[in-house]
């Protein structure tokens, strides 16, 4: 029986495989798997991903895209594929402590609840920081529910990682581990909104052992085109699925401050946009504000700072394209 899955999605990583798969190795037990989705990566990094996969100590899924798509799309290929009763991901370009993944399965397997979240340190250059998931209670369950709020400050939904921890394979037969297909970024908002709002336990442990690579130059989050945009309907999909929700009035404020917030975010670094898609997040930003419920809207605006608020007032008053001034 395979006890847990580590689902590898890469695209065009080939300088930092060599790292991840040093890590998986050194983690490497015979109940354990690794999926590798490639989303048609060009640079050869599934070759060396090959080359290495009869030496890595556990059972090995090589699986590839034929058109490059998404790395949501590429996670969801690697759930449909994974035999494990417990689920975790490891970007390509992310690599993990000696023993860490025992040590998060022991910590699973004790507390018996539907997904566990860790701290992780963030890698930029030479920089090594603790960031830490914002659950002030370790090592006990939770009910996920109860930690999505207050609205006003950052919550377990705040810290949206999906490699931050490990996942019960019943939340996958229920249907709550799939993230929205195509989205290029924020594709975990609307999935870690579902896993608070429908798993019935968490826990957050201290077990820390993910290492996060920033500053990666062909990362979306260091790339200024369209894709960047692919927030909004992320977003989207949140405020729709949580207005459907039992506890929409509750909620929704958060939901939508939460949106604002990052419009607010990406508009403070538009001139690292190009000219064009710079104006499409100025048009896409102003439609998203007219689409939320107004009152709802009204209360998350009044509730954040001065300079932040007026940008989006501002923002909101902006013509619709093509609608003269």
């Amino acid at each position: 029986m395979v006890k847990l899955s580590v689902i590898v999605p890469f695209f065009n990583v080939r300088p930092f495989i060599p790292e991840a798969l040093r890590s998986l190795r050194a983690n490497a037990r015979d109940d354990f798997e690794f999926v590798f989705v490639d989303d048609c990566s060009t640079d050869g990094t599934q070759d060396v991903v090959a080359a290495a996969a009869s030496s890595l100590g556990a059972p090995v899924q090589q699986i590839r895209h034929e058109r490059n798509s998404s790395i949501g799309t590429a996670r969801n290929t690697g759930l449909r594929a994974a035999r494990g009763e417990y689920l975790m991901f490891l970007d390509g370009d992310d690599w993990l402590a000696p023993g860490y993944l025992a040590k998060l399965l022991d910590a699973a397997e004790a507390l018996d609840v539907d997904f566990v979240r860790t701290d992780h340190v963030r890698c930029t250059a030479r920089a090594r920081t603790v960031h830490r998931a914002p659950i002030g209670r370790r090592g006990t369950a939770l009910d996920p529910r109860e930690l999505i709020l207050p609205a006003e400050r950052s919550t377990s939904v705040d810290y949206p990682y999906s490699w931050a921890g490990v996942f019960h394979r019943r939340l996958l037969d229920a249907g709550l581990m799939e993230f929205p297909e195509g989205l290029h970024t924020a594709e975990d908002r609307p999935w870690i909104w579902r896993l608070h709002r429908e798993a019935r336990s968490c826990a957050a442990v201290n077990v820390l052992g993910y290492f996060y690579r920033r500053g990666v130059t062909t990362s979306l989050t260091q790339i200024g085109d369209v894709r960047q945009l692919d927030f909004l309907a992320a977003f989207d999909r949140l405020v729709s699925e949580t207005s459907g929700d039992r506890d929409a009035d509750r909620l929704l404020p958060k939901a939508v401050r939460t949106y604002c917030a990052i419009i607010a975010h990406h508009m403070g670094r538009a001139e690292h946009f190009q000219p064009s898609v710079a104006r499409k997040l100025r048009e896409g930003s102003a439609a998203a504000l007219r689409r939320l419920p107004q009152d709802v809207l009204d209360g998350a605006l009044s509730s954040m700072d001065v300079e932040r608020a007026t940008l989006l007032r501002k923002l909101r008053r902006r013509p619709a394209a093509g609608v003269a001034a």
